[in-house]
Formats: C-alpha cells, sequence, structure tokens
C-alpha cells in the first residue's frame, strides 16, 4: 500500500467513526423505519441502481425491505450478512471490513465468525439511539461496497436532518 493510500484509509476510518458518533435517533419506531427505507428508494432509483436490496431492521422485526431492479438472491444474502457483522460489532460492516484490513486479517480469522453467516463489506450500519445505543440495522446491497456505505450514511443523514455532504467519505 502507498502512503497515499494508507493516508486515504485512515481519512475514511476517521469519518465512519464520526458518521457511528453523529448518526444517532432520539428515538427510532415503525415510523422512522419506513421514512428511512423510503429515502435510500428514491436515492438509489435517482443514482439509477440497477439492482438493489435495502432492508431495516430494528428489535427483530423487518420493518423495511425493498427489492429494486435486477436483485438477486445473492443480494438478499449479503443483506443478512452484512446485517449480522453489523449486530456483532455495533458498528458499520465497512468500518469493520477496513478496520480488518489494516489489520490484515479477517473475521473468520481474528473472531472466528464463518463467512458463511458474516460479511465485513460496505452496506450495513447500526440503527443508534441515543443513550441506548444500538437497537437494529439498516443495509443495502447492489452497489460496490463503498457506494453502499454512502447510501446509507446519506440517508440515515436526511432522515435525522444532517447536511450529508458533511458526513459523506472523501
Amino acid at each position: 500500500m502507498t502512503e497515499a493510500e494508507a493516508e486515504a484509509l485512515e481519512r475514511d476510518l476517521e469519518r465512519i467513526a464520526e458518521q457511528e458518533r453523529r448518526l444517532r435517533f432520539a428515538r427510532f419506531d415503525a415510523a422512522a423505519a419506513w421514512e428511512l427505507g423510503r429515502r435510500i428508494r428514491e436515492l438509489a432509483e435517482a443514482k439509477g441502481a440497477e439492482a438493489l436490496v435495502a432492508d431495516v431492521e430494528a428489535g427483530g422485526l423487518q420493518l423495511f425491505r425493498c427489492v429494486l431492479g435486477e436483485a438477486t438472491p445473492d443480494n438478499a444474502e449479503w443483506v443478512r450478512r452484512k446485517r449480522n457483522t453489523v449486530l456483532r460489532f455495533r458498528r458499520s460492516s465497512y468500518g469493520v471490513g477496513l478496520s480488518l484490513w489494516v489489520l490484515g486479517t479477517t473475521l473468520e480469522a481474528k473472531a472466528g465468525l464463518p463467512p458463511a453467516d458474516y460479511a465485513a463489506h460496505g452496506g450495513g450500519f447500526p440503527l443508534l439511539l441515543e443513550g441506548t445505543g444500538c437497537v437494529g440495522a439498516v443495509v443495502v446491497s447492489g452497489l460496490p461496497q463503498r457506494e453502499d456505505h454512502a447510501l446509507v450514511v446519506e440517508a440515515l443523514a436526511g432522515t435525522l436532518g444532517l447536511p450529508p455532504a458533511g458526513l459523506a467519505l472523501g
């Protein structure tokens, strides 16, 4: 890895930590899940996503799911695996993946987690409740992993009334 690539990776990890600090709900319910899911769908359509599965789960309940375009069962499987990672680590799946990459390891090697059930790839983000912590996950699959992550962050920021540009990866 070049010095420039290492610096870019460090900036991404810092920005993801900031996203995880700032993207928090005062309360989260089915209406908030619907609004978040609707935003994801609208943003994905505006970006011309050809295939996407979006899922919002809280308290063990699937509160929103949509499928766009040419999505396949593989996209739904990626959603499941990314959600497992988010719920296990209470962090974004992209943040987990980049952190592991820096360490030169995998979820399986570091935590004994099987790749069939966990994916440390972008697109999953914890639903964080102020004063409580992680109550669920929002996950998308269908775009390249960095774009999956960016789509979720943009939708979360919009739902929370925060300027998306201030939270975007560089």
